[in-house]
């Protein structure tokens, strides 16, 4: 087991989820964009580091029947498959790095909330890029959330990167245009304030 797999096993095994700093009840910006793409609702959808969020648990309510949760951490998707019970059939639990990722359809919809920012290596940085520009089909949406530039330096006991518009751009301009970007405050279950910097891309 990779380094990075077991940090995150360790976090999942150990923290309630309402102890994350990134835990929402309702995710309410993700639920906006993904209503703003007017999607179908057999759209192919992917929650990239989706752990155990609320996400899915909104989308399978709305009616959408092609998800899928990536994670790094099978304990998270268990626990996500755990609350959801019997409707957990009804979605795709995928249980790996997301840089080494092989997809094995096209999506129309990539959402990365706080999982992008843990990528501090270039290597790394790049190969996520590699991946969600195969895995998304031409016209498709990206949204990827990040620490903003005042936001956090670490999180989970773990350095992240930063981001505004301009420096996301760079990573993702070849293939993709850059649609929406802004700020937010997140507000944590310890009531600290983190920036958050949100772009939403369309698939060259």
């Amino acid at each position: 087991m990779s380094n990075k797999k077991q940090h995150w096993e360790n976090v999942y095994e150990t923290k309630d989820l309402n102890q994350v700093s990134w835990y929402q009840t309702t995710p309410k910006t993700s639920l906006e964009s993904i209503k703003k793409a007017e999607l179908k609702k057999d759209a192919a959808i992917i929650d990239i580091g989706g752990g155990h969020s609320f996400l899915v648990d909104h989308l399978v309510n709305l009616g959408y029947t092609n998800i899928s949760v990536l994670d790094i951490s099978e304990k998270a998707l268990k626990k996500a498959q755990d609350r959801l019970g019997e409707q957990a059939t009804k979605v795709n639990w995928v249980v790996s790095d997301v840089t080494s990722f092989q997809p094995s359809q096209k999506y129309d919809l990539w959402h990365d909330r706080a999982a992008f920012h843990f990528l501090t290596e270039e290597n790394d940085i790049q190969n996520y890029y590699k991946v969600c520009t195969s895995a998304l089909k031409s016209g498709a949406q990206l949204m990827i959330s990040t620490f903003g530039e005042n936001g956090p330096k670490k999180c989970s006991a773990l350095p992240t990167e930063n981001y505004n518009s301009e420096k996301l751009n760079q990573v993702f301009n070849e293939n993709f245009d850059q649609v929406n970007c802004f700020t937010e405050n997140h507000i944590t279950p310890n009531k600290k304030n983190q920036e958050f910097q949100t772009c939403i891309f369309q698939r060259k």
